[in-house]
C-alpha cells in the first residue's frame, strides 16, 4: 500500500516537470515523475506540508546533482551541530548539492541550513521515522489555529531529526534518488525474539531511494539483516576493488564475517544500477555499502567485547526501542575509550563523498552524457610545477556553480589519510593592479595612477593567502610528504576559482571548508593591490572577515586528529580563539606547532589578554612542554609580539615564564655577547635578541627574519644536546644554565647571514611564507633548524624572482634538502 501511495505522488496538484534530454527526446515518466515545480515560498504541490529549499528546487530542476543528509545525526547522534556544514562542504566538494532533511517547527524541510539544524538541536527535536512524520506535521496545522474556542493554537510546533527512514520519505517526496549516511539500522541481536527490527530495512523495502552508508551498525545482528532485505526485496552492495566478492561491512570493521549478497565496482557501476531500477518502476530502495577507510576501521576482534558488554548492558537497564541504539552507541564510546569517535566522523565523510560521486554519475546519466570521468573545467589556465606555460587566469568567466561541480570530482574524502605537514590558515585570491599609464620622462607623478578616475593597467590574478602560501612551498620541496592545507572559502566565484586552481597544483585541499550563503560574511577572501609603475604599492584593500567571522573548533580538531601530522603550522589570519583551538589540538595530538604571526597588527593574537579565555582551549603553556615550538615573526612583527606578552601578563615574575627565563643565566650587560653573535650594534639596540630570548619559554625556537639582513635563530638547547659539546657551535651559546634546571642546557643564538644579494627582485610577495614552508617540510622529514635555514632563505630567494607568490623552481630544492636532512642525523 505505501508503495503505490508513493507511486501515485503525481496525482497531487502539481505541474509534473518532465525534462528533455540533450537530442531532444523527453525523459520517460518514470525517469521524473516525482519532482514539481515550486510555489512562492519554495513549496512543492504539497503544500504546507514540504518545504524544498531554493537552492534544492533549482539543483533538481536543472538535473544538477543532490544528496539527501538526515537530520537526526545531529540532533540525537554522534556529531555536533557545527558539523552541519561540514558535511555540506563534502558534499560541494564533490559537484553535488547537499539536502538535510528534517522538520523544522512542524514543516518537512528538504535542504535545512547550518542555522536551521543548529536551532533544531538547542530547541530540542524528536526522532522522527517514517511513522512519526504525520504528527510532527500535524503540530504546525494545531500552531496556526486550527482548535480551541478562543482561536489559539493547541500544540506548538514541534522539531524532527529524521532518521534514515525519514530522510528517505522526505527525499522520495522531493525527487531526490541519492542519501549519504553513516550506518544502517538492522535487526538487534535476538531480534527473532524481540522483533526488534529498524523500520530503515522496511523502508528500504518500499521506497526507491538509494542509500550509501558503512554497512549497518556493528552491533546488530548483520546475518539476519540481510536475510531481511533480501525479503523486503531491497538491492544490496558493497564498494569493492574490481568488483571482488567482498564481506558486508560492520560499521567501524571493513570486514563482518557476512558474504555481501553483491558488489559494485565503482560510482559509475552504482549510478547505472540506480537508473536501471527506476526506468524497470521497482519502487523498493538500493543499499551500497560503503567500507570505513582503512586507517580509520577497528579490527572487529577489538570491537566485540565492547559490542557484547554494551548490548548486555542495554538489555539490563531496560533500553529498547529508539532508546537502545543511542545508549549502545555512548557505550561503544566509553568503552573504546573513544575510539569509535573519529572512526564516525571518518566513515560519514567517507559515504557522504561517495554518495556525491554517485549523484554525479547519475545526472551524467539522466541527461545521456556518456559516463566517463569528468574532468577538470575552469576559469583559470594555471601553470602546475610540471607546465612551462605562464600562470594566469584565462579572460573568461564561468558561473561559480559550473566551476565547482566541474572542478572536483575526484578530490578525496575530508581527512582520508595521516600527513607530514597540516597548514591551518588563509587562502585567499589575490588581485594585483600594475599601473599601465604614459610615462612622463623627469615627471614623478606620471608613474603613479591618477585618484578618482580609471587608469589603464595590467591585472592579473591569482592564489594567495599565507597559509596557502606556506602549505604550497611544503608540497613543492616535498618528495614524499604530505601536505594539507586546511581553510575556509565561501560559495562564491571566488571560491570555486581557488578550489580549482588548488587542484591544479596537486595539493590536498580536502580540508578546505566551504561555506554556504546562510553564513554571513562568506565571501571568499580577497586581496587587491594597486601598484605604480616601478611595481611599487600604492593602495590595496583586503577582505578576510571569513576567518575572524566564523569558528568551527569541533572541525577544526576533527581535522588535526585524523590529519595526525608532524607539524602543524598555524597562522594568525585566525581569531584569537581560534589561534587557540588550534594550538591546543595540535598539541593534544602530538604535533610540533609552528606559529607563523602574518602582521603586525594579527602578532599579538597569539597573546591574549590572560582573562580573555576561550571554550576549546587552555593556556599557553612553557619550556620543557611549550604550546607552540617555533615561530618566524619578522622584527617588527617580534616586537608586536613582545610587547602584547608583556601587556597582556605573560612576562610576569609570578608567572612560570621566570623560572624558565631565570635557568638562562642571562646577566646584565648581555649586550655585548649579542653584538658579537650578531655582529650587528644596531640589531641589538633594536631589541631584537632581547626580545626572542624573552618570548622563548613560550617559543622554544624564534627565527627572526631580517630581510637582506638573513635570518637570527634564537633557541633553548636542552640539557645534552651535542652542541653544547661542540666547539664550533661554542661561539653561538649566549649563556648557559646555572641553576640546575632539569631541561635547560643553554640560550642558543645564531646569524645566519642572507643566501645572496638579490637585484633582480620581481616581487616581494611570499617570501617570508616560502621561508617558513620549506623549513617546516625539513623539519617534518626530520631534519634540525640549524641546518635547515639556509635551504629555507634559498628558497625565498627564488620566490624574490618570482612573479609567483611561491616560485614554482621550489623543486629544484628537492635534492638539497634532502642532504640539509641527512646531515641532521
Amino acid at each position: 500500500m505505501a508503495a503505490r501511495a508513493l507511486s501515485s505522488l503525481p496525482a497531487f496538484p502539481g505541474r509534473l516537470i518532465r525534462r528533455r534530454c540533450p537530442n531532444g527526446h523527453l525523459i520517460p515518466p518514470s525517469s521524473s515523475r516525482f519532482l514539481f515545480t515550486t510555489t512562492p515560498g519554495h513549496r512543492t504541490a504539497l503544500g504546507p506540508f514540504l518545504r524544498i529549499s531554493p537552492e534544492v528546487t533549482d539543483a533538481l530542476s536543472a538535473n544538477k546533482p543532490v544528496v539527501a543528509l538526515e537530520s537526526t545525526i545531529y540532533t540525537h547522534g554522534a556529531l555536533a551541530d557545527d558539523l552541519t556544514s561540514h558535511l555540506d562542504s563534502v558534499v560541494r566538494s564533490h559537484g553535488a548539492v547537499p539536502a538535510t532533511c528534517g522538520i523544522l517547527a512542524g514543516v518537512p524541510t528538504v535542504g535545512l541550513t547550518p542555522a536551521e539544524v543548529g536551532r533544531m538541536v538547542r530547541e530540542g527535536a524528536a526522532k522522527v521515522s517514517r511513522r512519526d512524520l504525520a504528527r510532527l506535521s500535524a503540530t504546525s496545522l494545531l500552531a496556526a489555529g486550527g482548535g480551541g474556542d478562543d482561536g489559539q493554537a493547541r500544540a506548538a510546533a514541534g522539531h524532527g531529526g529524521t532518521t534514515i527512514s525519514g530522510t528517505m520519505v522526505l527525499a522520495r517526496l522531493a525527487g531526490i534518488r541519492v542519501f549519504g549516511t553513516g550506518g544502517l539500522g538492522g535487526v538487534h541481536r535476538g531480534g527473532e525474539r524481540s522483533m526488534d527490527v529498524s523500520a530503515d530495512l522496511t523502508e528500504l523495502g518500499r521506497t526507491r531511494v538509494a542509500v550509501v552508508s558503512s554497512g549497518c551498525k556493528g552491533f546488530l545482528d548483520i546475518a539476519r539483516t540481510l536475510e531481511f532485505l533480501e525479503t523486503q526485496g531491497a538491492f544490496v552492495a558493497t564498494f569493492a576493488e574490481g568488483g571482488k566478492a567482498a564481506d558486508f561491512p560492520a560499521f567501524w570493521a571493513r570486514e563482518s564475517g557476512v558474504p555481501s549478497p553483491s558488489t559494485v565496482r565503482d560510482e559509475r557501476e552504482a549510478a547505472a544500477i540506480i537508473l536501471a531500477q527506476e526506468r524497470l518502476g521497482i519502487e523498493s530502495g538500493l543499499m551500497f555499502a560503503n567500507p570505513i577507510p582503512e586507517e580509520y576501521a577497528i579490527p572487529r576482534s577489538d570491537m566485540e567485547a565492547a559490542i557484547e558488554t554494551a548490548v548486555r548492558e542495554a538489555q539490563e537497564k531496560g533500553f529498547t526501542g529508539n532508546a537502545n541504539t543511542p545508549y549502545i552507541l555512548r557505550r561503544i564510546r566509553d568503552l573504546t575509550q573513544g575510539r569509535s569517535v573519529p572512526a564516525n566522523l571518518a566513515l560519514v565523510e567517507s559515504n557522504v563523498a561517495r554518495a556525491a560521486k554517485i549523484a554525479v554519475e547519475l545526472a551524467k546519466l539522466m541527461d545521456g552524457a556518456p559516463v566517463t570521468p569528468r574532468t577538470v573545467k575552469s576559469t583559470i589556465t594555471t601553470k602546475t610545477d610540471s607546465d612551462s606555460g605562464i600562470s594566469g587566469f584565462g579572460q573568461t568567466s564561468a558561473p561559480a556553480a559550473e566551476v565547482q561541480s566541474e572542478a572536483h570530482q575526484d578530490v578525496k574524502p575530508e581527512h582520508s589519510h595521516p600527513v607530514d605537514v597540516l597548514v591551518a590558515g588563509a587562502v585567499a585570491l589575490d588581485l594585483n593592479c600594475d599601473y599601465a599609464g604614459a610615462i612622463t620622462a623627469g615627471d614623478a607623478k606620471s608613474i603613479s595612477p591618477a585618484l578618482h578616475t580609471s587608469n589603464p593597467a595590467t591585472i592579473s590574478q591569482s592564489v594567495g593567502g599565507v597559509g596557502h602560501n606556506i602549505a604550497l612551498a611544503a608540497h613543492r620541496v616535498s618528495d614524499q610528504g604530505k601536505v594539507r592545507l586546511c581553510s575556509m572559502v565561501g560559495d562564491d566565484v571566488a571560491g570555486a576559482t581557488i578550489l580549482s586552481a588548488l587542484q591544479a597544483t596537486g595539493l590536498d585541499t580536502s580540508s578546505i571548508r566551504q561555506l554556504g550563503h546562510e553564513y554571513p560574511s562568506t565571501r571568499t577572501a580577497q586581496y587587491v593591490a594597486v601598484n605604480d609603475a616601478n611595481k611599487n604599492l600604492v593602495l590595496a584593500m583586503a577582505d578576510m572577515a571569513i576567518f575572524s567571522t566564523h569558528s568551527f573548533p569541533t572541525y577544526w580538531a576533527s581535522a588535526v586528529a585524523s590529519s595526525k601530522p608532524k607539524w602543524l603550522v598555524v597562522d594568525a589570519n585566525w581569531s584569537e580563539a581560534d589561534i587557540q583551538t588550534w594550538i591546543h589540538a595540535g598539541r593534544a595530538h602530538g604535533a610540533q606547532v609552528a606559529f607563523e604571526p602574518v602582521s603586525t597588527a594579527k602578532a599579538q593574537r597569539l597573546f591574549p589578554p590572560l582573562n580573555r579565555r576561550h571554550a576549546h582551549t587552555t593556556p599557553l603553556t612553557v619550556f620543557p612542554r611549550a604550546s607552540v615550538d617555533l615561530c618566524t615573526p619578522n622584527q617588527y612583527e617580534l616586537l608586536t609580539m613582545y610587547e602584547a606578552a608583556k601587556r597582556n601578563g605573560y612576562l610576569e615574575h609570578s608567572h612560570p615564564w621566570f623560572e624558565v627565563l631565570d635557568a638562562f643565566g642571562i646577566l646584565r650587560g648581555a649586550r655585548e655577547r649579542f653584538v658579537d653573535i650578531t655582529g650587528s650594534a644596531e640589531l641589538a639596540d633594536a631589541g631584537v635578541p632581547v626580545q626572542s630570548v624573552n618570548l622563548l619559554p613560550y617559543v622554544p625556537t624564534v627565527i627572526t627574519k631580517l630581510g637582506a639582513g638573513g635570518a637570527l635563530l634564537t633557541t633553548i638547547l636542552k640539557r645534552g644536546d651535542p652542541r653544547l659539546r661542540d666547539p664550533d657551535h661554542a661561539r653561538y651559546v649566549v649563556s648557559r644554565s646555572v641553576n640546575g634546571h632539569p631541561h635547560v642546557g643553554a640560550v642558543y643564538m645564531r646569524l645566519f647571514p642572507a643566501a645572496e644579494r638579490v637585484r633582480d627582485v620581481v616581487s616581494v610577495n611570499g617570501i617570508g611564507d616560502t621561508f617558513l614552508g620549506v623549513l617546516v617540510a625539513g623539519l617534518a622529514m626530520g631534519g634540525e633548524v640549524d641546518r635547515l635555514v639556509d635551504v629555507a632563505q634559498r628558497a625565498a630567494v627564488l620566490t624574490l624572482r618570482s612573479k609567483e607568490a611561491v616560485s614554482l623552481e621550489l623543486s629544484g630544492l628537492k635534492r638539497e634538502l634532502r642532504r640539509a636532512v641527512r646531515a641532521s642525523e
